[in-house]
């Protein structure tokens, strides 16, 4: 994995946390978005983790132009800021997670690995703030001919499961659940899994208030 951190004493903290679990290598260390993109052209790393605030590119932007080089490279942002419009520029560009740095070594690290296996990560409190502000009564849910299992699907895609489970629980095949997702990404005009997730939120396909972390 990558470090995208413009101030090199914090980047090089992450590291020696993160590092602590034998199963993690990281790779580098970026000063800011463009580094990041080289880096990531280099050595093609599982994740970036993603700062946002940082000098001639930030990581909104950074965030995009990875995304852009590769879909496959997770990036999980790690901010002191909970902005809504920082949270909803940042899923725009594609980005996997959303996690605040008070958060504590142990759930970072294992934050990292459920990123990279496709779970989609945003902090407890960034979550509250979106479910309150699409909760607002003037937010009604439109009217799009959604089946019940594409309903159901993506009630399992806001609570991270994977393809691979998702597929057990709906008793299809992984390929179907792609397929079905596609489907669904295309029709309410939606890029990913994120977007779809935040969507479902918004528009009240889920109710449920999450315990702890919420993943997404």
């Amino acid at each position: 994995m990558l470090i995208t951190e413009d101030k090199r004493l914090i980047g090089e903290g992450f590291k020696f946390i993160i590092e602590s679990d034998e199963e993690i290598n990281v790779v580098g260390l970026a000063l800011n978005g463009y580094e990041a993109l080289e880096m990531c052209k280099i050595h093609k790393p599982d994740l970036v983790l993603m700062d946002l605030k940082m000098p001639c590119c930030d990581g909104i932007e950074g965030t995009k132009l990875i995304k852009s080089f590769s879909a496959n490279i997770k990036v999980l942002v790690l901010t002191t800021f909970d902005d809504d419009e920082m949270v909803s520029a940042a899923l725009k560009n594609g980005a996997d997670g959303y996690i605040l740095k008070d958060i504590n070594a142990e759930k970072l690290i294992s934050t990292i690995k459920g990123t990279v296996e496709g779970l989609n990560v945003i902090d407890e409190n960034v979550y509250q703030n979106i479910v309150n502000k699409f909760n607002q009564p003037d937010n009604q849910k439109p009217e799009y001919a959604l089946t019940d299992r594409e309903i159901k699907l993506i009630e399992l895609v806001v609570y991270g499961k994977s393809n691979k489970e998702i597929a057990a629980n709906l008793n299809i095949t992984e390929g179907r659940v792609k397929n079905i997702i596609t489907s669904i990404l295309s029709k309410l005009g939606l890029s990913d899994r994120t977007s779809l997730a935040v969507y479902a939120v918004k528009n009240k396909y889920i109710n449920k208030r999450f315990e702890s972390d919420n993943v997404l």
